[in-house]
C-alpha cells in the first residue's frame, strides 16, 4: 500500500512514522488511520525492524487530534465505526512487540495524545501541549483517553484533565509521568534517535518480553503477574542474547546482542 498522509522511512533498523498533514495539523481523518493500521501491521510482520518512532510532519503540531469533520453528517453508528477502527489501529501499535516511542513535536490533543499514550515511551519538544480536550466540544476522549490516561498518571489527575479539557505544557506532563523526557525544540529529533539508537543496539528478546510483562501485568492478579514474569525471565534463557550478556560482563566489554 502507497501511502499519502504517513511518511515511512527505516534506517538502521528504526522505522520512522510521519503523519503527513501539516496544514490540519496532522489531525487524523479516516484515510490517515487506514494508513496507519495498514502500516503497523506491515511493521508487526517484520523481523527487520527494531524500533519505532512516530512524529508529526512540521514543527507545529505532532497530532492535533481526530479531524472533527470526518464525523459530521455521520450517524451514530458510523461514529462507532470510525471510532473502534482508531482503538483497533492504537491498539495494534501498543501490541507491536518492539519499543515504540511517541515524538511529540508540538500540539498533541484528543486523539493525539490517545496515540502517544499507545506507544511505550514519549519525548516532548519543550513547546510541546499535550490535553484531553473533547469536553469543550461536549464529547470525552474515544480512543482510549479515559483508560491509558488514567493508568498513565492516576484517576484524580485524569478527571482534571478530562473533566476541564485544559491543555498541559511539557514540563507539567513529565511531572504528571506523561512524557518521559523533554528537550528543545532544535534537539528534538536528535535526543529522539539517541533514545531510539539505545534501543535498536538493546537485546531485543529480552525488550520484547519486558514489554509484555509490564504492559499485560495489570490485567490480571499480582500472583499471577509476577509468575507470569518468571516465565519470560526463563524464557529469555533460551536466546543468545544472555550468552552474549555474560559473556561481555565476565569480560567487561560492551555486549553485541543479536
Amino acid at each position: 500500500m502507497s501511502y499519502s498522509n504517513i511518511i515511512v522511512t527505516t534506517e538502521n533498523r528504526i522505522t520512522t512514522i510521519k503523519i503527513n498533514r501539516e496544514k490540519s495539523l496532522n489531525a487524523l481523518n479516516e484515510k490517515t488511520i487506514d494508513e496507519l493500521y495498514d502500516c503497523i501491521e506491515s511493521i508487526s510482520k517484520s523481523e527487520d525492524i527494531k524500533v519505532v518512532v512516530i512524529t508529526g510532519v512540521g514543527n507545529k503540531s505532532f497530532i492535533a487530534g481526530a479531524d472533527i469533520t470526518m464525523f459530521e453528517g455521520k450517524s451514530p453508528a458510523s461514529i462507532r465505526t470510525i471510532i473502534l477502527k482508531l482503538q483497533d489501529t492504537l491498539n495494534k501499535l501498543e501490541d507491536l512487540t518492539i519499543p515504540v516511542i511517541a515524538s511529540i513535536n508540538g500540539f498533541c490533543l484528543g486523539g493525539g495524545l490517545e496515540l502517544a499514550m499507545a506507544c511505550d515511551l514519549r519525548i516532548a519538544s519543550e513547546k510541546a501541549i499535550v490535553g484531553q480536550p473533547e469536553i469543550k466540544l461536549g464529547l470525552i476522549p474515544g480512543a482510549g483517553g479515559t483508560q491509558r490516561l488514567t493508568r498513565l498518571v492516576g484517576a484524580g489527575r485524569a478527571k482534571e484533565m478530562i473533566f476541564f479539557g485544559n491543555n498541559v505544557d511539557a514540563e507539567s506532563a513529565k511531572s504528571y509521568g506523561l512524557i518521559n523526557w523533554v528537550a528543545s525544540p532544535e534537539e528534538l529529533e536528535e535526543e529522539t534517535l539517541k533514545i531510539a539508537s539505545r534501543l535498536a543496539k538493546g537485546p531485543s528478546f529480552a525488550l520484547n518480553m519486558a514489554k509484555e510483562a509490564i504492559n499485560r501485568g495489570p490485567e490480571i492478579s499480582l500472583l499471577d503477574a509476577i509468575r507470569m514474569e518468571a516465565e519470560l525471565f526463563a524464557l529469555c534463557f533460551s536466546h543468545e542474547d544472555v550468552k552474549e550478556g555474560v559473556d561481555a560482563f565476565l569480560n567487561k566489554r560492551k555486549p553485541n546482542f543479536s
